[in-house]
This record gives C-alpha cells, structure tokens and sequence, in this order.
C-alpha cells in the first residue's frame, strides 16, 4: 500500500510499566476440565483457573507445568485461547492450546480432566485493543493460538481483562492461517464460529492455498487497497521466526502496521534469568536486548532486529 495507514492505539501502555511485570502475576493449582484433541499432536486443555481467566487478555500467556512432577521442572509458556465464562458473563475457567513436542506437552497429553496442573500468569504485555477497519491476524504453525481471542475482542463478541477492556474495534478481522499439512490445521470451527474470516495455507497443497501463508497477507492488503482506500490497516502475526520476518518485511515495504507476537523459548517467564532476549530497535538507533517474557512478547515488527 502506497500510504501508511495511521491505525488508533486504545488503551496504550509502557511495555515497562508496572502492570505488565510478574509481580501482578498469580501462582495457582487448577484442576483440568478438559483436554480435547483438536489435529494431530495438538490439544486443548481448559483448567479451572477463574483468578487469572478473568484478568488475562489477548496476548498474554501463562506458565505451567503439571503439579508433583519433576522432570521438567521448569514451567512452559502457553498463550491464553480463550476464556470460558458462566451464564452470568463471569470467567470460569481458561483455555489453551499446545502441541505435543517434548517432555512437559507430553505429560499434558496424558492428563486426564481431574488433574492438576500449576500455573502462574497472566504474563507479557497482550495485544493492544487497535481501531481499524481491517484487522489482518497472520498465523503459522502453532502461532494460531492467541487470535481466536483477539479476532473476538476486535469484533466485539467479547471482552477481556479486569476491568474489560474497551475500544479496538475492527469492521472485519481476516485471518491467514498457515500449515504445513491439513491434518494440522486446528481450531477451524471455533473461528469461523466467532466470525472471522479465515484463510488457509497448506506447503503441500492439501488443504486451503497451496503455497505460502504470505501469499494470502498480500491477498488481503491487496483487497485492502482496493476496497479501503484511505482506511486503517492493522496487521499482527505469530508463528516460526521466518515467517514472522517475512510478514514483518511485507509490512514494512507496503506501509501496513505490524506486530509480532515472538515465540522465544522462555525458562522463567518472569523476567529473571534473560534467556527469552530479542534484539529490539531504540530510538536513536543502534539497539538492546529485550525479555521477551516482560517486555513482550508483542513487539512492533519494525522494530525487531531479525
């Protein structure tokens, strides 16, 4: 897109700011409510943690690890899905989505709902409610995980944080949605049910696009363009670094807006042991290292040093 489009950041923050520091973070048990499988090696597991479901937002994760196990002691970090609320609107318990890849995911796998697991959060700074006309959610892999909650926050089919936030409103939310293979792709109903506009991606053809998840980012900023010519364009992504990079790339070359959602391995997730450092962009020029687990994890993607 040949001009910039100026999007309104609502609820702004200083990602330094107190309130985005573990120290406002809760330590708890919570039992396991389910733990439904939704593609291969990929599971949703909904624990009975209210305290911190209804003060979460989009963006935020959690830390957990499955509680009287020891090996791996250290927790792992895991994006809130989404928040499961009661008949009155009041957040009872919290979603998240994992693939089995190692020793703590595959002792998640094999609880079963009565279960306990510990955890601690909500943690980072989240997404920033952003008014815009097109909100373009760009997702590899398992980067999917935070954006069934942001698509319905920006198309106000729900609120977050306490106090719910407010503001952030989008006209239409797209998201591209890249796998490698179809019996990866997970969550589909869930969001189409929550009204975005997902488009797939497959390397191997077998389901969606056949190419690139990028191919559709420049689909959408194209019909961008085309049909919102002088509106406002938000683009935010989450998945592998390279994807992430080329997004970034794209963004920066088109004049879109982005943020980037950064999936650095996390040992302590609170800021202590510097082991989730990104290279971050200063003002005047040159840059520093940021934690990741506290200063992010989302960051403006122009701002990162890939």
């Amino acid at each position: 897109m040949d001009d910039a489009p100026d999007c309104h950041v609502a609820n702004g923050h200083d990602s330094l700011h107190a309130a985005h520091y573990a120290d406002h973070a809760a330590f708890t048990p919570a039992v396991v409510l389910e733990n439904e499988q939704l593609a291969r090696g990929t599971y949703r597991m909904r624990i009975d943690a209210a305290g911190i479901a209804e003060r979460i937002v989009p963006g935020q994760f959690v830390m957990v690890r499955v509680a009287g196990q020891v090996d791996p002691m250290l927790g792992r970090a895991f994006a809130m899905y989404d928040v499961v609320r009661d008949g009155s609107g009041a957040a009872v318990a919290l979603d998240f989505v994992y693939l089995v890849h190692g020793k703590l995911t595959t002792a998640l796998a094999a609880c079963q709902p009565g279960r306990t697991v510990e955890l601690w959060g909500p943690l980072g700074n989240g997404f920033d409610p952003v008014e815009c006309d097109r909100r373009i959610l760009v997702a590899g892999g398992i980067g999917y995980t935070p954006f069934l909650a942001a698509g319905k926050e920006s198309l106000g089919a729900a609120r977050y944080g306490a106090p719910a936030r407010v503001g952030g409103a989008a006209a239409e939310v797209v998201m591209c949605y890249g796998v490698r293979t179809a019996d990866l792709l997970a969550g589909e109903p869930a969001f189409r049910a929550a009204g975005l506009d997902l488009r797939i991606a497959s390397d191997d053809g077998s389901v969606g696009h056949h190419g690139l998840v990028t191919d559709l980012l420049n689909e959408a900023l194209d019909e961008a363009r085309d049909d919102y010519a002088g509106k406002r364009v938000q683009v935010d992504c989450c998945g592998p670094e390279p994807m992430m990079e080329a997004v970034a790339k794209i963004c920066l070359d088109r004049g879109a807006p982005c943020r980037v959602s950064l999936e650095t391995p996390m040992a302590c997730g609170i800021g202590i042991c510097f082991s989730c450092v990104a290279k971050v962009k200063q003002p005047a020029g040159d840059w520093d290292y940021k934690r990741t687990c506290v200063d992010g994890p989302v960051f403006d993607a122009a701002k990162i040093e890939w």
